[in-house]
């Protein structure tokens, strides 16, 4: 996939509508979910500074001057939190013994999720487990949700359910993701085709090691940069640069006027970067910071038994009882002003004419 878009900004004199597009460029993936570095530090940076705003301003309304020493957290900050509990999910998943497609899928989400909202409105913790959950759900390996709760101290079954649809409504409800660890296996499978590469060049480690950096991938936005299969290619790269170059080239369009490997080279570096500088666990000590700073900067509409949740909890009832009474109405004036509601009956010369014209369209 990323070898075919390669290959068309590779080698300007192909026609690009006889080229066959690949299958990734049809996915929600690649149309909702791929950012540049730029755009995700703006969107991080966006949300950030409105929350921040909402909730200073709910402090100061429920009492004036509370804010002025409450330190905020900023958007690398709140990422940190998010990273740290990317990190728990594996845990998790040799914990129930998951298969990669689910630990790959709720992560995915959790990312996504954190594009659309901040940890001072709904923390990390709560919504790991609704993305995991979900995730068991979305690639068909589904668990009850009391043999899933019940393994996991401190869980209630709303803990999960009463964030599982805000989690698949910031989704967009676009489930199905494309992932990283499948690409590789396609290329590794590519290789065992190739002639010149003999069993001797591509030993089972070599892909141990491959799998390894795409896992350590899922700790960083490189997902949300760049496209599964130059992920895989990337983390082969660093198991491997020979199979890495040979598997490149055998893509190349007939006639480029260089090794495809070498198109390649600027975006690899990039992706191998972010594997190998990014690709572990946060420093717990600063996530414990920032965790603590969180408790103090929470959104107070978000956390149960606060004067804001219950002005907005009466407020949401207020809305919920105008609409309900709004329906009623509606439904009244249909019934006085407009007759039966589901139409009258036809009379008995009604209804021989129209008996009449089906035996004529007979």
């Amino acid at each position: 996939m990323a070898a075919d878009n390669a290959a068309k900004e590779a080698d300007p004199q192909t026609n690009s509508s006889t080229v066959k597009r690949p299958l990734y460029e049809g996915s929600t993936q690649y149309k909702s979910w791929r950012y540049s570095p730029e755009q995700l530090e703006q969107i991080r940076t966006t949300l950030n500074v409105a929350a921040v705003s909402v909730i200073r301003n709910t402090f100061e309304a429920d009492e004036p001057g509370s804010s002025e020493d409450v330190l905020f957290l900023n958007a690398n900050e709140e990422q940190l939190l998010v990273k740290l509990y990317i990190t728990k999910i594996p845990q998790l998943c040799g914990h129930f013994r998951f298969p990669e497609e689910v630990e790959a899928t709720a992560i995915s989400y959790l990312k996504r999720f954190y594009l659309k909202n901040t940890v001072m409105d709904w923390h990390p913790k709560n919504v790991m487990l609704t993305t995991l959950f979900l995730a068991t759900k979305t690639t068909n390996n589904p668990i009850s949700l009391e043999s899933y709760t019940s393994n996991i101290p401190k869980t209630s079954s709303s803990d999960v359910l009463d964030l599982e649809f805000l989690v698949s409504q910031s989704l967009n409800f676009e489930f199905a993701v494309w992932h990283a660890h499948r690409a590789l296996w396609g290329i590794w499978l590519d290789l065992q085709s190739l002639a010149d590469v003999s069993e001797d060049l591509r030993p089972q480690d070599v892909y141990d090691i491959a799998i390894k950096h795409v896992r350590a991938s899922r700790f960083t936005d490189a997902e949300l940069i760049y496209t599964p299969s130059q992920i895989a290619l990337a983390s082969l790269a660093l198991a491997s640069p020979v199979l890495a170059e040979r598997w490149a080239d055998s893509k190349a369009v007939a006639g480029a006027a260089q090794p495809f490997s070498a198109t390649l080279d600027p975006t690899l570096g990039s992706i191998k970067y972010i594997i190998t500088q990014m690709g572990h666990p946060p420093d717990v000590e600063a996530v414990r910071e920032v965790d603590r700073r969180l408790k103090l900067c929470k959104n107070p509409e978000k956390v149960p038994g606060s004067k804001a949740y219950l002005a907005r909890q009466v407020a949401e009832q207020q809305r919920a009882e105008e609409k309900r009474n709004k329906k009623a109405e509606d439904v009244r004036r249909a019934v006085t002003e407009g007759g039966d509601p589901f139409g009258s009956e036809l009379n008995e010369d009604e209804k021989a004419k129209q008996l009449a014209e089906l035996d004529d369209d007979d």
